[in-house]
């Protein structure tokens, strides 16, 4: 019986709890309760999940955070559910769907208990943004919702095990799951915060009221509430080439959740698409959990990443290769092999320089996308600005949109690293409280203290584009 899962790992320690027995198909499968479902079926080697709407193709986990649907099956009975965020439960009933999926006929009818909660301040999304916007504004008071769809808090910082940049008030040389530990015991710990994990937000409502539902189907949510923070992160892009919907390729930031949250690798032999920083990341933490990572190939004549992250795949016999592309992924309902081909200077393949690799694993890296779906529902006024990935929210120096009481932090904001989120979510937290009267004069010189440090990490060269872009929509 294949299984995937990593059992020994160079920083990580893997603790998955009681084991689980579900039904797949009439087939008994094992799994454990710290697992989703997708993660339980991908590690006894499933990759096929569904099938395409429209052309009925193949498709597999891509994103694994709960967006892109490419993992929804039939479970116990009932269709669509995003098995990448629906957690394992004993004896639960798993099945892949035809396209669609029909609408649930002779299943347990299940009560849905409906709560009305209300609050000062509801927080969507608890990656490092949500966390410290919660954490600060709670510090003077405020009641506080913070919903995020994910089985655990953290966002991002849950998988990323290397050590950040920068100077040690903004955390450098500390581990991304260390700072993703420490503020989920502040948000835990705080009895002004009340956490709605396993959760997701589906709606805005007029007035200032948020429909959220447990991922369960448990429970729903209609909340109350007199300021929002939009922390919901982004998306990974995918990029145009031949089959690039086969099960086996997915987005890195799918690859970093499988083996760094769940222990599961990936695949054996893999290629990176993408030499920016988290493409390279990301392929290091795939050697460390045991996958052949055989080149990573890149279409900018230089590597984007930090020298010292690319150093360390290289001295560990991965080729970096530059100027070039994939062209196309091959296999029979998953991948098998991926053809890779030079670019010329006008970004065109070069004929006869296409190089097949067998690989089961296609990691692509190449740009995250902002979630703007509620705040777009909202009525916010959004602008896409490539610099900041796509598009975004206008917004004042306090974070606050053009809808009054709705403010942003983190990536919904604008793509950028961990660090500048927690600060956005320190700023846009501390403006929320400052503007429903809870907090004084020393919280808003708190707020311009950290609008300064944010300031001196967005400095220099690599802060360029961003700066750019910000100038775009710091309007109001």
């Amino acid at each position: 019986m294949i299984d995937l899962r990593i059992h020994e790992h160079p920083i990580l320690k893997f603790d998955r709890g009681r084991e689980l027995r579900f039904i797949f198909e009439g087939k008994e499968m094992k799994g454990y309760e710290s697992e989703t479902i997708a993660a339980a079926l991908y590690a006894s080697g499933l990759k096929e999940f569904m099938h395409s709407f429209k052309l009925n193709r193949p498709r597999g986990i891509f994103c694994a955070i709960g967006v892109c649907a490419s993992c929804a099956m039939r479970v116990n009975g009932v269709p669509n559910i995003r098995t990448c965020i629906a957690p394992l439960k004993e004896g639960t009933i798993v099945e892949r769907q035809e396209r669609r999926g029909e609408f649930p006929t002779n299943t347990v009818k299940k009560e849905t208990k409906k709560e009305e909660l209300e609050t000062d301040i509801t927080v969507i999304g608890g990656g490092p943004a949500g966390l410290s916007a919660a954490i600060y504004a709670a510090k003077y008071g405020a009641k506080v919702v913070l919903i995020d769809k994910a089985p655990k808090l953290g966002g991002q910082l849950i998988k990323q095990t290397h050590k950040f940049f920068g100077s040690r008030k903004h955390d450098a040389g500390v581990r991304g799951i260390d700072i993703a530990e420490k503020l989920i015991k502040e948000v835990l710990d705080n009895k002004n915060i009340t956490v709605l994990t396993k959760t997701s937000a589906f709606g805005y409502y007029e007035p200032m009221t948020i429909g959220a539902a447990s991922n369960e189907r448990s429970t729903l949510y209609k909340i109350k509430t007199k300021k929002i923070i939009m922390a919901t992160g982004a998306a990974e892009k995918s990029l145009i080439f031949e089959n690039n919907d086969l099960p086996g390729v997915y987005g890195a930031g799918a690859a970093q959740t499988l083996m760094n949250v769940y222990g599961v690798k990936p695949g054996d032999n893999l290629i990176m698409v993408g030499a920016g920083n988290v493409g390279v990341i990301v392929a290091y933490q795939l050697l460390q959990a045991g996958v052949n990572v055989k080149m990573i190939v890149e279409a900018m004549p230089k590597i984007g990443a930090y020298f010292v992250h690319a150093a360390k795949v290289r001295r560990m016999g991965v080729p970096i290769l530059t100027r070039h592309s994939i062209k196309r992924a091959y296999g029979d309902g998953k991948v098998e092999g991926a053809t890779i081909v030079q670019l010329d200077d006008k970004w065109q393949p070069i004929p006869g320089t296409e190089r097949d690799v067998e690989v089961d694993g296609i990691a692509i890296s190449v740009g995250l996308r902002p979630t703007y779906g509620i705040l777009d529902q909202a009525g916010v006024k959004l602008k896409f600005v490539p610099e900041l990935g796509g598009h975004v929210a206008l917004r004042n120096k306090n974070l606050e949109t053009s809808v009054k009481g709705i403010y942003i932090a983190g990536d919904v904001a604008g793509i950028e690293e961990a660090s500048t989120a927690i600060m956005e979510g320190r700023i846009a937290g501390l403006s929320a409280a400052i503007d429903m009267g809870l907090a004084g004069d020393d919280a808003v010189e708190l707020r311009e203290k950290v609008r300064e440090e944010l300031k001196d990490l967005r400095a220099g060269p690599f802060g360029e584009r961003i700066r750019k872009g910000l100038e775009k929509v710091e309007v109001l």
